[in-house]
């Protein structure tokens, strides 16, 4: 069994530990963004629990699923990210903001800001600095555009 261990009669395992974050929900109004995150993500091990284009979407789904983190881009066809992350903070679900350019009341709504553009390894290394801040540990490291806030 390789990276395990026998110990007495437990089998301790090496490597990560287990991740909260399980189910996504993306908000993005670009659909090819929304795409490629949704497939990269569940190749990743990840449930997308659903991909939303609209606030009013967004809030449906809130409402409706048990979700671990959204993904909300802050310019949205019917509004704006922060009312989804003003929503998602009243159920106790945090939020990353991914997106061009983070407004400032962000910080007090989402756990952080990934910066459009990103490459696909930043976002898994930005769900990964997340989900360690969110077990109270601090991230191994932050990947490029990444701004983490105080936890709100």
């Amino acid at each position: 069994m390789a990276g395990a261990a026998r110990v007495g009669g437990t089998i301790m395992l090496f490597g990560k530990r287990a991740r909260t974050i399980h189910r996504l929900l993306i908000v993005e109004d670009e659909p090819l963004v929304a795409f490629d995150n949704e497939h990269f993500l569940t190749d990743k091990g990840f449930e997308v629990v659903a991909t939303v284009d609209t606030v009013a979407d967004a809030l449906a789904a809130i409402g409706t699923h048990a979700i671990d983190l959204i993904l909300a881009d802050v310019n949205l066809s019917d509004g704006n990210g922060i009312d989804v992350a003003h929503a998602a903070r009243a159920k106790g679900i945090p939020v990353l903001f991914v997106t061009g350019a983070c407004p400032i009341e962000a910080q007090a709504v989402s756990l952080g800001c990934l910066a459009k553009p990103y490459a696909q390894r930043d976002l898994i290394d930005a769900l990964d600095a997340l989900d360690a801040s969110i077990a109270g540990k601090p991230p191994k490291r932050l990947p490029r555009g990444l701004s983490l806030y105080p936890r709100p």
